[in-house]
């Protein structure tokens, strides 16, 4: 079972609770076979008659290889500081290569969808030179999955209307063997063609490998907004993307231990 999805980063929100109170209540709706939306959490107080013990503080992840090699010459910089963390600390993947699924068009697809997938592919392969990633078939087994949909209209406060949009990007949470895990969709409208397409999805991408946040440059391709030259994968991204992976995080670890329930 899997928990509400939690959208698209807001730039320089960061929400302030008590994470340690919070990792409790999640663990027992866990156990209790329940999924739970951490996002969304108040910080509860947990009696001591439950038994339950909170894991360790979060913990940094080894770098994978490809990030530990990483160099910048120019000393470009980064906007790490852009990133936001939750209360599950940073969104990074701990097991390599992370698979990922693009919806595959049908055989009654046009050329426009192979097209799509062609163009999403490749970015895929721009952020396997920094992270190990591997395309699969099977949807049911990826840790990201791509889909050609169009993203629901977005409604902001003090709007009167719809605003559509061209791309979406969010996370659910769910337990494997205790450990806690995470999984990204990603919708890209079918709308998007040609270098439009192209920078959405390596965008969106980056912000499932862990970027949740955006850059306040235009030539960083998690710029904050849409540019007509969209960039490639900068220094600035790939300097960003190895400072997320050195934090600590809850994901990857086991979160508890029930002790006296016979678990």
């Amino acid at each position: 079972m899997m928990g509400k999805k939690n959208q698209y980063p807001k730039s320089k929100t960061r929400l302030k609770i008590n994470t340690l109170p919070l990792l409790a209540v999640l663990a027992i709706l866990i156990s209790a076979g329940l999924l739970v939306v951490s996002i969304n959490l108040p910080s509860v107080a947990i009696p001591a008659s439950t038994g339950l013990k909170v894991s360790p503080p979060p913990s940094a992840h080894p770098l994978p290889p490809t990030l530990a090699q990483w160099q910048d010459q120019k000393n470009s910089g980064d906007y790490f500081d852009q990133v936001e963390t939750t209360q599950v600390g940073y969104l990074v993947w701990w097991q390599f290569p992370v698979k990922v699924y693009i919806e595959t068009p049908g055989i009654k697809n046009n050329t426009y969808a192979h097209k799509w997938f062609n163009t999403v592919f490749k970015t895929v392969q721009e952020w396997n030179a920094y992270l190990p990633l591997m395309v699969v078939q099977q949807r049911d087994i990826a840790n990201i999955v791509i889909l050609r949909k169009a993203p629901p209209l977005q409604f902001s406060p003090g709007d009167g209307f719809p605003r559509a949009r061209s791309a979406q990007t969010s996370y659910e949470l769910y337990t494997d063997d205790n450990v806690l895990c995470h999984r990204f969709t990603i919708l890209l409208s079918p709308s998007q063609t040609g270098v439009y397409l192209e920078a959405a999805a390596r965008h969106e991408l980056g912000h499932a490998l862990g970027i949740w946040g955006h850059s306040d440059l235009p030539t960083d391709a998690l710029y904050f907004s849409q540019v007509s030259h969209p960039p490639p994968i900068s220094p600035r991204d790939v300097n960003t993307l190895k400072q997320v992976y050195q934090q600590p995080t809850y994901l990857g670890w086991s979160l508890v231990k029930i002790e006296g329930t016979g678990n």
